[in-house]
């Protein structure tokens, strides 16, 4: 692997890690359209440059909210009763979806990537907040919730951080809180989201070497590399920086980024 390639895999984890334990999301948002502009220049076949890119996000992402939920729960802020409640539900949801996911083509998972970031993107710049609502519902009530938040960040490959996020302030949970508890959530996701774009990648042609499915090793070594050690550090700054501050900086970020991702996957074929 060239040296260029190396340090850009190195940095991308280094940045991704510290968002994602600031701001509890898996860190795909970023990862996802950066891998997919990377693979294609590496010359990896427009037909599958996207789910290369999701496939990997999630593999890295196993790693980053692992360190992230370690870093949380020092804390002291995971609500883990609302984690088991939404865990069989998200494991189901993501497993599944990276089955439809591998039958789509790359620009209607680019498109529905661009289009689910510009709305996460969107309620962080103007930081809406839904109204505390009522208390976390029953078993079977989150395990739907746990269902549609799995399946819609298999395909975008986040860790599910805006999703869990915006349903735990809703049921009255604390910014704080619902921000920790959503990267503990991320976990599932990521290793369910993991095992089935590899499963489900075996068969695929043209992809490069060094992978297995849609699971690039070196790239997901070199991003994991950094992120575990960087995502400590952004779990600490959630309980110091201002987070409402710094999540419309992030959704500028998001809507340039998945704007790049389009032009990449269209700009391929």
């Amino acid at each position: 692997m060239a040296p260029q390639w190396i340090i850009a895999y190195l940095a991308l984890g280094a940045f991704v890690g510290v968002l994602a334990g600031l701001l509890g999301i898996g860190g795909g948002g970023i990862i996802v359209p950066i891998l997919t502009s990377i693979f294609a220049v590496q010359g990896v076949s427009p037909d599958q440059v996207v789910h290369l890119a999701l496939g990997t996000a999630m593999a890295t992402i196993v790693v980053t909210a692992s360190s992230s939920v370690r870093a949380h729960h020092k804390h002291r802020a995971i609500l883990w009763p609302a984690m088991a409640r939404l865990t069989p539900g998200v494991l189901v949801g993501t497993f599944c979806a990276t089955y439809l996911a591998s039958h789509l083509s790359s620009r209607a998972l680019g498109i529905f990537f661009a289009a689910f970031m510009g709305y996460v993107a969107l309620g962080m710049f103007k930081n809406l907040k839904p109204k505390p609502h009522r208390q976390l519902p029953g078993t079977a009530a989150c395990a739907g919730v746990g269902l549609v938040i799995g399946a819609i960040s298999a395909l975008v490959a986040i860790g599910g951080g805006a999703l869990t996020t915006t349903f735990l302030l809703w049921c009255n949970a604390s910014i704080r809180q619902a921000i920790a508890t959503a990267a503990a959530v991320g976990l599932p996701i990521a290793v369910a989201g993991t095992l089935g774009y590899l499963i489900n990648g075996l068969g695929a042609e043209n992809l490069p070497p060094h992978c297995i499915g849609f699971i690039n090793l070196p790239a997901m070594a070199l991003i994991s590399a950094t992120s575990f050690f960087t995502a400590p550090l952004g779990a600490k700054l959630t309980h110091t920086l201002p987070v409402g501050a710094l999540k419309k900086v992030f959704a500028l970020l998001l809507i340039g980024l998945s704007i790049k991702m389009l032009f990449t996957v269209f700009g391929a074929h």
